[in-house]
């Protein structure tokens, strides 16, 4: 259930969409300016200061990640269903997430849990290389095939099981991870480069979003804070049981 102020918000961004003939460049403009208020509104006055993060978010179209029934609420400061039991995250976690990784131009990102490609789309406007990791077959093409129609160049996207990471494009300068997992994989700290983030959600009922760096005595917990994620899948469900 949506509150009143959030309900507004979608009644005003549909009127405004309604309002327009379909297929007019007005119709872009119309999500540029919707656009251009949740960077303002929803991402910069929360506290998000990269001016890298906020140049790539308002630049990327979150509606065309999001179904073709949804793009007229793609710019509210929430969650939204993508299929297969999956979302794509609030706006304002989006950008909190890439500006915890502390990105360089340089940097080699790893992302785990693809979902429709919008965060890996983020990422590209601030990283060298992404490198993502999807285990649903279909969420996996579609968001591939999105991502190089848009010409996210910099994106490759791969469909398995991101409890194994992507070793042979290790070490990475960035690992983030999408979905909630109910311990930290092992495996992707050892693919992470000395002085690299890892921005991971952890737990079950209860999430904490943990932002790590890698030292050389191991991982340093910078900051946690409470969220709720999808949970991962795959192999790491079955390692947290035994």
């Amino acid at each position: 259930m949506v509150n009143a102020q959030m309900g507004a918000r979608v009644l005003a961004a549909l009127a405004i969409l309604a309002a327009l003939p379909c297929g007019c460049s007005s119709g872009e403009q119309a999500y540029a300016e919707m656009r251009k208020r949740m960077v303002l509104e929803d991402i910069a006055a929360r506290g998000i200061s990269d001016s890298r993060v906020l140049e790539s978010m308002m630049r990327v179209p979150r509606h065309l990640f999001v179904p073709a029934s949804l793009r007229g609420v793609a710019y509210m400061d929430s969650p939204l269903p993508i299929g297969e039991d999956q979302t794509i995250s609030q706006p304002y976690i989006v950008a909190l997430m890439t500006e915890s990784l502390g990105l360089g131009d340089s940097a080699r990102v790893l992302e785990i849990g693809t979902g429709s490609g919008y965060q890996a789309a983020v990422l590209s406007g601030i990283a060298d290389s992404v490198w993502s990791i999807e285990i649903i077959p279909s969420l996996a093409e579609s968001a591939a095939a999105l991502l190089d129609t848009l010409g996210y160049a910099n994106v490759t996207v791969r469909c398995g099981d991101a409890y194994f990471g992507w070793p042979e494009k290790a070490p990475f300068d960035g690992i983030i991870v999408t979905a909630a997992a109910p311990e930290l994989p092992p495996k992707l700290a050892v693919q992470l480069a000395f002085g690299g983030r890892l921005v991971i959600p952890v737990g079950d009922r209860r999430q904490e979003l943990m932002t790590y760096v890698k030292t050389s005595s191991g991982l340093k917990l910078l900051s946690s804070l409470p969220v709720r994620f999808v949970p991962m899948t795959g192999r790491i469900r079955n390692e947290s049981e035994k």
